[in-house]
């Protein structure tokens, strides 16, 4: 997921798909669907779930409370896969996004649902990237002679005399499906002061890792799809906004590309309710519900809300639902505020959608790297009340309790898997 900057009157809800199980629990958008919890037998390869030692280490460094106390008593698990636990990107904390290797971690830690972000190529296929144009800071194309010299921008060395920072801008629109396959995923980043194509690809957080770098294997959409069945997981494919003119070459239109996206699970006969289509576009969304209308109830309309002044009215909430919109996706801290008291609690946007009668999603967790110092964006209205790390656990029972979302986005699945395995969410 992606922060843009929208007015609310655009609102552009990043519905990061996953109306979950438990979305599929809301029977007032499922009424013709009353046999979803029925076994799936679609879904039947299990695996173990491992959540590793990082969700222990978060509880233990939460402070003392009732809270802390029921999360230390399920330290012996079992830990199940949730469709409340979803895959943001897969597992990129430390593995590349939307590579085999990071989604496959992510199945590991339980997440029920997998997110690829949908953009296309020169000859028109349907990629999972963040967006169309990362390659640069999500892959080696600049140390490939023969396709960096394919990008819309080549490599610019920084001048640090001056200060202009090194850039680049390599599109996937730039290259064939063919080309694209022979790239490799790295963690997402770059360095502005290289002056060197070498040193502007190493640009990982010091928080993240490149431990599990040396291997990052790219996938088609289609792709995706066949590994997440394998992996027994259910699907929130965002359609990314286009970088280039649409119609792109003068007859690939936005329409196709919508539609595209919804023929690729048709085709691998996956049934609409595993599917969470989003996208930050209304326009999107809309042509769902009209013209995919199986999938469109459970398209996921993404918000990149950016400041409080942007937040929706409960009538601008309303009017979505009028339109048939059931799910809406705004960053975690639109979610939240604080009260008098200087305690978490629910903000006007997570109550005006919730008397709209519309499902809410939320992104992204375990993205804003350490929390002592109150944490950055994703925190930004309630950073007065975070100071460690296992504060985010207390983000995250707000969220599930007084806020009710039926899933939430993670870099690192397992944190959420834990608590929701905890809590006997679904």
């Amino acid at each position: 997921m992606f922060r843009k900057s929208h007015t609310l009157s655009k609102l552009t809800v990043f519905v990061s798909a996953a109306c979950l199980s438990v979305l599929a629990c809301a029977g007032k958008h499922h009424d013709d669907d009353k046999h979803h919890h029925r076994p799936d037998h679609s879904y039947k390869h299990q695996q173990p779930v491992e959540v590793g030692p990082r969700p222990f280490y978060l509880v233990e460094d939460m402070d003392a409370s009732p809270l802390k106390r029921k999360l230390q008593s399920c330290a012996k698990g079992p830990f199940r896969k949730t469709d409340f636990s979803i895959g943001h990107r897969g597992a990129p904390l430390q593995f590349p996004e939307h590579t085999k290797e990071s989604y496959e971690a992510a199945a590991r830690m339980g997440a029920g649902i997998m997110e690829c972000d949908v953009t296309f190529t020169q000859d028109k296929e349907l990629v999972c990237r963040h967006s169309q144009c990362d390659l640069h800071t999500t892959t080696n194309i600049l140390a490939i002679p023969a396709l960096a010299a394919k990008c819309s921008q080549p490599f610019t060395p920084a001048d640090l005399a001056s200060g202009t920072p090194a850039s680049a801008r390599c599109c996937t629109s730039d290259i064939t499906l063919a080309e694209f396959k022979t790239l490799q995923g790295k963690m997402d980043g770059f360095n502005p002061r290289a002056t060197t194509v070498e040193e502007y690809m190493k640009g990982t957080a010091a928080w993240r890792t490149d431990l599990y770098a040396d291997k990052g294997t790219l996938l088609t959409h289609a792709e995706s799809i066949r590994l997440f069945k394998k992996l027994g997981v259910k699907f929130t494919p965002e359609l990314k906004s286009a970088s280039v003119p649409m119609p792109f070459e003068g007859i690939y239109t936005q329409a196709d590309y919508a539609q595209q996206l919804i023929d690729e699970y048709k085709a691998a006969g996956v049934h609409p309710r595993d599917v969470w289509p989003q996208s930050f576009d209304i326009q999107d969304v809309r042509y769902w519900i009209q013209n995919e209308p199986r999938f469109g109830k459970q398209a996921v309309y993404l918000d990149d809300i950016n400041t409080t002044d942007e937040a929706p009215s409960q009538a601008d909430l309303e009017s979505l639902a009028a339109e048939g919109i059931n799910i809406v996706a705004p960053p975690l801290w639109a979610l939240l505020t604080l009260d008098e008291d200087n305690r978490i609690v629910a903000s006007a946007y997570a109550e005006y959608a919730k008397a709209a009668g519309l499902d809410i999603i939320a992104w992204s967790f375990e993205r804003d790297g350490p929390l002592k110092n109150g944490g950055g964006w994703y925190h930004q209205s309630i950073r007065p009340a975070i100071n460690n790390d296992g504060d985010m656990m207390d983000v995250l029972h707000v969220l599930a309790k007084d806020v009710g979302i039926i899933g939430m986005f993670s870099d690192w699945p397992a944190t959420v898997t834990y608590y929701a395995s905890c809590m006997k969410l679904k």
